[in-house]
């Protein structure tokens, strides 16, 4: 008898959200979004922000709190009513047509390479603090790009194999960080948190920045939502979970900085590893590694999703066909994945994080308040995907209207600098789009 022959596997690549896996529950979604927002941000703000606001510190997270909900309502209602693959690309699109979409899509990615390499560049500084060598240019190098090889293969054989990799790193760097938040309490000395201290406006403003910076990753998580199970029901309810996780965990976190450390938080180049290490001496390194496996975990989230916003532009035509295609066998974007990871490579071999994370942080806000216009224009066109869409408490415009007032004031204390860097990155974008436009209409000529 002659035995059976297995069909052989398709040996093209696939097109279109169709050809992607809805592999992503709520959990896994949520997994997500904390492992992104809590990225290399909190491990250095406890000292920032303490700096600035005195005692009063833990109120600038009271406030980012207040300021991030009315995103997230309107995250979620936009998220569950426009449910392709893309994010904020996506939600802007779906709400205000095609130019719009382009420009708040290549925004984003911008702010995600950025940021991408900005954290990987820190990593390799942590990582140069244990071994020596890593502080060498090559040695850098070379260290640097292991991190994304590794990375683009964690990510290159299935969204299952990621997924599970994003909630495996999120429990390891969340794990130590809700100790120190919750057990850290006992150890706390409460003179030195208290709300007695009014910061000046200039001092609120830039606190306000670095929390709003470190709060950010939602709009990152919610970029593969072709790829979520019944995005009308989990995006909401895992982006407003991991918010409210996130905000108990940062204010938990610089209470006991400050509780433990005093007025040595100011000063303190590693403030998390310092308070856990004069609690319980070995916490010192325990937290140090803990913020390497927080990095990476970001980097691991970070090209997950914006490769799947590159996606997105190559299936709508913004980017070359190659981007929109799917590997047959694992169903990921090989090629969007590899452009992510290479770009952010070339960065972090050149830049900082500093310079890096400070270029992202205005146009996040400007990110913000386009998402959260476009739920208002969402819920009033009442547009819809499949399954019941969210709706946001207050009507269609209370908590955009929230959002959009507070982004407006945090902007507002943003440098002549920093405007600069973000108006020309605009002027370049739409550059690039009119470009493309005459492209695809010179084709459609022939």
């Amino acid at each position: 008898m002659t035995a059976a022959v297995a069909p052989a596997a398709p040996s093209k690549a696939l097109q279109g959200d169709a050809a992607l896996v809805r592999a992503l529950g709520p959990f896994q979604l949520g997994a997500s979004i904390i492992n992104i927002i809590v990225g290399a941000g909190i491990f250095m703000l406890p000292a920032l922000l303490s700096g600035r606001m005195g005692v009063s510190a833990p109120l600038v997270f009271v406030a980012g709190a207040i300021a991030i909900v009315p995103i997230a309502l309107c995250f979620s209602a936009i998220g569950s009513r426009a449910a392709a693959t893309g994010g904020p690309y996506t939600y802007v699109g779906a709400a205000f047509g095609p130019f719009a979409g382009f420009l708040a899509g290549a925004l984003m990615w911008i702010c995600n390479t950025a940021s991408s390499a900005g954290v990987a560049a820190a990593l390799a500084e942590q990582a140069g603090n244990a071994w020596a060598v890593l502080r060498e240019p090559l040695p850098r190098g070379v260290f640097i790009a292991a991190v994304y090889a590794i990375l683009f293969a964690l990510n290159a054989f299935g969204v299952r194999l990621g997924a599970r990799m994003i909630v495996l790193l999120a429990t390891l760097k969340l794990t130590p960080l809700f100790l120190l938040a919750t057990l850290g309490l006992y150890f706390v000395d409460w003179q030195q948190v208290g709300w007695s201290e009014v910061p000046s406006w200039s001092a609120l403003g830039s606190s306000m920045v670095l929390v709003v910076f470190a709060y950010s990753g939602m709009e990152t998580a919610l970029v593969p939502t072709g790829e979520v199970r019944d995005p009308s029901r989990h995006v909401p309810r895992a982006t407003l979970s991991a918010i409210v996780v996130v905000v108990l965990l940062y204010v938990g976190i610089q209470v006991v900085c400050q509780g433990v450390l005093g007025a040595r938080l100011a000063a303190s180049t590693a403030p998390i590893a310092d308070a856990a290490g004069a609690i319980w001496s070995p916490g010192h390194g325990l937290l140090l590694l803990t913020a390497g496996v927080s990095m990476t975990g970001f980097l691991m989230g970070n090209l997950f999703a914006s490769s799947r916003l590159l996606f997105a532009l190559g299936r709508d035509g913004y980017l070359p066909q190659a981007f929109g295609r799917v590997d047959a066998r694992h169903h990921v974007p090989r090629v969007a994945l590899a452009a992510h990871a290479g770009i952010a490579l070339a960065l972090a071999w050149i830049g900082n994080f500093e310079t890096l994370a400070l270029i992202s942080g205005g146009a996040i806000c400007l990110l913000f308040a386009a998402v959260s216009i476009a739920a208002w224009r969402a819920q009033a066109l009442d547009l819809r995907g499949p399954g019941e869409p969210f709706v946001m408490p207050g009507g269609a415009w209370t908590m955009p209207a929230l959002a959009v007032l507070t982004m407006a004031a945090i902007l507002a204390t943003m440098t002549r600098a920093q405007w600069t860097a973000i108006a020309a990155s605009l002027v370049l974008l739409v550059a690039l789009y009119g470009a493309l436009r005459l492209l695809r209409r010179r084709d459609s000529a022939r």
